[in-house]
């Protein structure tokens, strides 16, 4: 995703989050909260931990308690600038942000103790270099099946026609090349419904399912969408996860 989209997503919200209002329902577990459960198994106060890509820095300031250190790096100007906004305002003294690519981290040989990426690129080599012996990789990202239906209709998207190509089996060969050993892997499908059109718009304009998503222009398709996915719940949208954990083999 582009560093552009990210900027005018702070720009319009303030931060990577909408007023968009949804209902959740999760029949093989909520992944997020796996993930951050994996990770806080791993925690300790001796222990530094890089969040790479970390946006708007909420995850990376929840998770900071549990850690020595916590570093954080984003290219998003706007969303940096939220993420210091934040840090401060909550009086966090151990997260460092630093306006810099994942790929351009310069960190000396087994500094962390932990890597995490969240819907973020991820720098396999890169990260065994930097994690200690024995430290942990996490991930959750997205699935390949994730908003298949309203790509479908909008006939575009993030991804847009892999449906068939499994995004964890493709991350789980290229971690384990470079010396990683996979400790737990799961796809996690879900469906969150939109209580009004304007909620899935609103949702629309500040994720880069539709890096192009324009109110004006996609009105047809999404007016398609919808009358196609009401339910009583709301207008459902599949969505699909991965949480991905690996630890540094040592060669």
């Amino acid at each position: 995703m582009s560093q552009d989209f990210y900027n005018k997503v702070a720009k319009k919200f303030g931060n990577y989050t909408t007023p968009a209002k949804s209902v959740d329902e999760f029949p093989n577990g909520e992944p997020e909260k796996v993930f951050k459960e994996k990770l806080l198994e791993l925690s300790g106060k001796d222990k530094i931990v890089l969040d790479a890509g970390c946006g708007d820095g909420r995850f990376t300031v929840q998770i900071a308690p549990y850690f020595k250190k916590v570093i954080g790096n984003d290219t998003s100007s706007l969303m940096l600038k939220a993420a210091i906004k934040l840090r401060d305002e909550k009086g966090i003294r151990n997260v460092e942000l630093i306006d810099k690519d994942t790929k351009s981290l310069d960190y000396p040989d087994k500094y962390f103790d932990v890597i995490f990426a969240r819907r973020a690129v991820a720098d396999y080599p890169l990260f065994h270099r930097m994690l200690k012996p024995g430290g942990y990789f996490l991930a959750i990202d997205i699935g390949e099946k994730d908003t298949k239906d309203i790509k479908e209709v909008f006939g575009r998207g993030q991804n847009f026609g892999k449906w068939n190509e499994s995004t964890l089996k493709k991350e789980m060969e290229a971690i384990k090349k470079v010396n990683f050993e996979i400790m737990y892997a799961e796809d996690f499908y879900y469906n969150e419904y939109y209580l009004s059109y304007e909620d899935l718009d609103i949702f629309l304009q500040g994720v880069p399912i539709f890096e192009d998503y324009d109110p004006v222009k996609d009105k047809k398709h999404l007016e398609e969408y919808v009358k196609k996915s009401q339910k009583g719940k709301g207008i459902d949208l599949p969505r699909h996860r991965i949480v991905l954990i690996a630890r540094k083999i040592e060669i």
